[in-house]
């Protein structure tokens, strides 16, 4: 899809941004952390039955006597998204590439966290990271955002998942609400994923291709590694071949599904043949009705 379409697609998403806007700040991110989404307000003499990790210790210490802390909920939170700009992404078997789907998911939560009055921030990687959007307010920032995100190409081979989620890491103090949107086709992540998980709030989207599940009758078709450039010739039509590609593609979402239940994040698959808003307000709304992550 040329970056003509992809703007009048994206072009269309502040009017529909409410409604997942609603969602966004009113799913389980709130209930997660006592810390930059509950904000300390004042303390009072500790009572029985008070949850003994609200001690003031510094006040308690000073007047000898127990002091917990009170906490008001914080309005603002940040949402911060990590686009994979790697070769892998730029490939697809529609008009709609892997990348094209991963930036309108993007698109679409900026535009959602700018409606809902928080800070939006971004990271976009390859083998390393290429460009970091600091969190800020605004239309004008979200724009800058999904204008640098146009522009981008993959510069070198390979995809480093890993170095992203540490550099992410790195940098990102205030607990926030990430969403990392990518084909996961990149090794040593899991561990990262984890650590990033107990103190954000999470979400891998997962950007899958049609081809990825159906090959059957297609015949003898070629494939190009995106990555190495190598060109195979499958046979496609053979049913032996069709049925361990898909099962190979269906083991790896397995594995992915797995590695997300046991860090603690949210998942979702989305293809590239699927309709990105109504997807992700559907996912975003059932996160307000259950705190278990969950797959659509």
């Amino acid at each position: 899809m040329d970056r003509t379409e992809l703007l009048r697609k994206i072009s269309t998403f502040p009017l529909i941004a409410s409604v997942l806007a609603e969602h966004l700040v009113s799913g389980d991110f709130r209930s997660i952390f006592k810390g930059q989404g509950i904000e300390a307000d004042e303390v009072r003499h500790y009572e029985r039955g008070d949850d003994v990790r609200t001690i003031d210790w510094n006040v308690s210490a000073r007047f000898g006597t127990p002091y917990v802390k009170m906490y008001r909920e914080e309005r603002e939170m940040t949402v911060f998204l990590v686009l994979d700009c790697s070769a892998s992404m730029y490939c697809g078997s529609t008009l709609m590439r892997r990348y094209d789907q991963g930036l309108l998911c993007a698109s679409l939560i900026a535009f959602s966290g700018e409606k809902a009055g928080q800070r939006v921030g971004a990271l976009f990687f390859d083998r390393e990271i290429t460009k970091v959007f600091l969190p800020r307010k605004g239309r004008v920032h979200i724009m800058a955002m999904i204008s640098s995100a146009l522009r981008m190409n993959p510069r070198v081979q390979g995809s480093d998942l890993r170095a992203a989620l540490v550099g992410l890491g790195r940098f990102l103090k205030r607990r926030s609400l990430v969403v990392v949107i990518s084909d996961f086709f990149s090794v040593h992540w899991e561990q990262e994923l984890g650590n990033l998980c107990r103190k954000h709030d999470v979400i891998a989207l997962r950007i899958e291709d049609p081809l990825d599940t159906v090959m059957a009758g297609m015949g003898l078709i070629s494939l190009e590694d995106p990555e190495t450039r190598i060109t195979y010739q499958v046979p496609a039509s053979f049913p032996g071949f069709s049925s361990a590609w898909s099962a190979w593609h269906e083991q790896k979402r397995s594995a992915w599904q797995r590695i997300c239940r046991a860090s603690g994040a949210g998942f979702m698959d989305i293809s590239t043949a699927e309709d990105a808003p109504a997807k992700l307000i559907r996912f975003f709304g059932s996160r307000g009705i259950s705190r278990r992550p969950r797959v659509l």
